[in-house]
This record gives structure tokens, sequence and C-alpha cells, in this order.
């Protein structure tokens, strides 16, 4: 079978459908006949929350900075004349050329497309990194504590470090959106 992907437009209408509380075959039917379990698929690694849309930091090169650094390597001007051109420092420049390939091969589309690749954080939350405090989170709601109950109990009794803290946020996620498979019963 072949991966579906889905087009901005439609991945708008997949996250406005869940909103509204519609299920996965029914949001399959609205988009012609899509497989629900590729709705399925796209929803999974932001365990059904609409992911914020992606900015760019504003002390990251743009690719306009980028296509500037590549033609002062053509011109065969030094890094700092046109770092000084850019306003920014001589070791950014440097990094970012060295970082792509160097002054024979830096291209700055793909420069780009790396550094918005690199940009991606998937990071696992607490519950799924630290598996003692994924133990004691589910002892206490073994014993009926609630998601609210048990973040305030750990600052309390452990405030030292912060491998032992957690939002209830975090637990309600890890509960209630199954997808994360953190704390299965």
């Amino acid at each position: 079978m072949k991966r579906q992907y889905f087009t901005l437009a439609e991945s708008a209408e997949i996250w406005a459908r869940w909103k509204k509380g519609e299920g996965l075959k029914s949001i399959s039917r609205a988009l012609g006949g899509r497989w629900h379990s590729s709705i399925y698929a796209h929803m999974r690694p932001t365990g059904g929350i609409k992911p914020p849309p992606r900015r760019r930091s504003s002390r990251a090169l743009s690719l306009a900075e980028r296509e500037e650094i590549s033609r002062g390597i053509v011109a065969g001007r030094s890094v700092r004349s046109f770092a000084r051109d850019l306003a920014r420092s001589p070791s950014t420049v440097s990094r970012e050329i060295c970082r792509n390939g160097g002054s024979r091969r830096y291209r700055a589309e793909a420069a780009d497309k790396r550094a918005l690749a690199q940009a991606l954080r998937p990071k696992l939350c607490k519950l799924a990194t630290y598996g003692h405090l994924r133990q004691t989170v589910a002892r206490k709601l073994e014993r009926n504590w609630s998601p609210e109950q048990i973040p305030g109990w750990l600052k309390r009794t452990q405030p030292w470090t912060e491998a032992t803290q957690v939002s209830h946020e975090t637990i309600y996620r890890s509960l209630y959106v199954q997808t994360r498979g953190v704390l299965k019963k």
C-alpha cells in the first residue's frame, strides 16, 4: 500500500473536523475515501493534538541571508565582509558554511532545507523519558489520585530535581491520548 500524504488544506480540514469531534472514519469519508488509518497516522505523532504552526526563530538565518552567503562565496569575498553586510557574527556565517559543505559545495537552498529539518524537535514527554517518574505517577493513579494532586505532591516531596517534576497536563495527555501509549493499563 502506498503512503498517502496530505496537502496543507487537507491537514487543516482533518484537524478542524477532529476538533469538532468527528471520528476517523467520518473524516476519511469527507476527504474522498482516504483510509482512516492514514488519517490516524497523520495525527499520531502529535498525540491527537493539533501542532502549532512552524515558525523560524528570528535568530536563525533566513533563505535570503543564505543566498547572500552563497553569492559572497562565489564572488570570493571574505567571511567577515559579508557577515558585516548581513549584520551577523563572522563565526555564525563561518559555522553555517562549514556545516553545509564548506565553501566549495555550499548551496543556499539545500542549507535552508537542512536547517528546517534540524529544527524539528520530536521531544518525548517526561513520562516516556523517565521510567522512575512514570512508575511513581502510575502508582498514584492506581490509588485514585487525580492528575492535579500528583504534581503538587512531587513538588513537596522531591523539589530538588527537574526529572521528578511533571505537569498535570502531561499526565492527562498520557492518559487520554492513547497514541502516546505511555501510561497504558
